[in-house]
């Protein structure tokens, strides 16, 4: 699996208390903050109005998503190294219930 040498590099030197990238999950809906925590959000504002088009969609994305919450993005993101963590001890399964 490739990793941006650079990036692990920074991390190591940064925060040598980051989960090292060998225990890092393959893509995982439940790893992604955009897809556990933001997206439905995202979602539901989106959606309180009718979508006529795709132009419409996505003229709807660009405005909710310029007056979403960094609160909102900076939870989500907080969660994450949780989450991670909880994945390794259930080795990789189902891990939802534990959080």
């Amino acid at each position: 699996m490739h990793r941006a040498r650079e990036t692990v590099k920074l991390l190591a030197q940064e925060a040598p208390d980051f989960i090292r990238p060998s225990q890092w999950p393959v893509n995982s809906p439940d790893l992604d903050p955009v897809d556990y925590a933001i997206w439905g959000k995202l979602q539901d504002r989106v959606y309180r109005c009718r979508i006529h088009d795709l132009v419409h969609l996505k003229h709807r994305l660009i405005e909710e998503w310029n007056d979403f919450s960094q609160h909102i993005i900076d939870e989500a993101v907080a969660q994450w190294r949780q989450r991670l963590q909880v994945c390794v001890c259930a080795h990789g399964g189902h891990f939802e219930h534990r959080l």
